[in-house]
């Protein structure tokens, strides 16, 4: 007899989208997300509050508070997108990671 490989048994057993799995990995990737993005606003808060009196002329902390203030926005808004993409499309996106993650336990045993 053939014997069957464990990546032939559980073709097409994806995890549905009612996996409670799927919820707690979208979560956590927000709660990540959101909590870098916090980081990256303050360490641009504390770098320009630390460089500012050494700027000299008026501009130049001008033109830092624009530049940053410009990284901050794009920075931001990729991440807000990037939520919303996976919030729209997570079944797909994590089913896709936790069926290949079954796969590797069930190849294990």
């Amino acid at each position: 007899m053939q014997q069957k490989s464990s990546a032939t048994e559980v073709i097409g057993t994806q995890p549905s989208a009612g996996d409670p799995r799927i919820g707690s990995m979208f979560g956590q990737d927000c709660l990540w997300a959101s909590g870098l993005l916090l980081v990256l606003w303050l360490l641009y808060a504390f770098v320009f509050y630390e460089v500012w009196p050494n700027t000299g002329q008026d501009y130049v902390g001008l033109a830092l508070a624009i530049s940053g203030g410009l990284v901050l926005l794009f920075n931001s808004a990729s991440i807000v997108a990037m939520i919303k993409h996976y919030s729209e499309d997570k079944e797909h996106i994590y089913g896709l990671d936790l069926h290949y993650q079954d796969l590797m336990q069930r190849a294990k045993r």
